[in-house]
């Protein structure tokens, strides 16, 4: 697992399909306009997908919202961060603490 840091980014652009944000919501009670904020936290956690077999390149954000430390899958489209998926995940939680150095 590689581990990107950007603490000192500007907060991009995001899009999303929004069929896709529905059912995200639906289904994991989140919606990508909440899935923004975890971009917000300078302790996010920016990891590659490793799993993603297709042509472009896609990665986890793991940051703290109000609700806990969210995992956001996405993807960077000409400089603009396309949002896949969110939801809080115990596995999302685990790595941004041990990335964190949080004990608990």
């Amino acid at each position: 697992m590689r581990s990107y840091y950007t603490n000192h980014m500007k907060l991009p652009d995001f899009e999303w399909d929004d069929l896709k944000n529905a059912q995200n919501t639906e289904k994991h009670g989140v919606s990508f306009y909440e899935a923004q904020y975890a971009f917000a936290d300078p302790q996010r956690v920016i990891i590659e997908d490793l799993d993603h077999g297709g042509a472009e390149d896609r990665f986890f954000c793991l940051g703290k919202v109000t609700g806990g430390v969210m995992t956001v899958r996405f993807t960077d489209r000409e400089g603009r961060i396309r949002i896949i998926g969110a939801g809080y995940w115990r596995k999302g939680k685990k790595i941004y603490d041990k990335e964190n150095h949080i004990h608990g």
